[in-house]
């Protein structure tokens, strides 16, 4: 299963297996029953953030894309619910701790929060290749624990993503995958609103 990072909640990651999760579910679910609001769904690394040579290991290091968290700020302002997914094999070969990984995340949404932005979810997908999840791209069980968890059908949600892998796996969970230049040396992901 993949691992939750919940803004709202002081546990910070959770697995969803654990019953250290149920805050998260109660959230998750809560939200989930809004079906008159939009829904979005942002890969991290090359839409939000500048495409690590590696990974991002600390919060320091992740480096907001030009624009992309204003986008973020356009995108809640206009009423949509804004998801964010990323898949972190550093942590299954340990050099990620999930300590580390919640830390990069909360900065993060600070910066967006700092924008006018809201997130109301990440989804983490903390396995490497040799694990064989359903969570890791180009499989789609993130996306479905996503449409389990906010109880919604992904069918028209778009899925912005920077990689083929997550493009596959949005579009076999039945979402609108939407391609973007990964964003790094300059190149920016997320489009700039005015």
């Amino acid at each position: 299963h993949a691992r939750i990072f919940n803004p709202y909640s002081s546990v910070m990651c959770m697995d969803a297996q654990m019953p250290r999760a149920q805050d998260a579910q109660e959230r998750l679910f809560i939200c989930g029953s809004r079906n008159n609001m939009k829904l979005v769904i942002l890969g991290r690394d090359g839409v939000i953030n500048v495409t690590p040579a590696t990974y991002v290991d600390a919060p320091e290091n992740w480096e907001p894309l030009p624009g992309s968290l204003e986008a973020i700020a356009r995108l809640h302002r206009d009423g949509y619910r804004v998801v964010i997914v990323t898949h972190q094999p550093a942590v299954a070969h340990g050099a990620l701790h999930m300590e580390a990984l919640n830390r990069i995340h909360a900065r993060m949404l600070d910066l967006i929060r700092h924008k006018g932005g809201e997130v109301e979810a990440i989804f983490v997908c903390p396995h490497g290749p040799e694990s064989r999840c359903r969570c890791r791209p180009p499989l789609p069980g993130l996306f479905e624990e996503i449409a389990e968890r906010l109880k919604i059908n992904l069918s028209g949600v778009a899925v912005v993503a920077a990689t083929d892998e997550e493009i596959s796996a949005a579009g076999a969970a039945g979402a609108q995958p939407v391609r973007i230049a990964a964003g790094g040396n300059g190149v920016t992901g997320l489009p700039a609103f005015d």
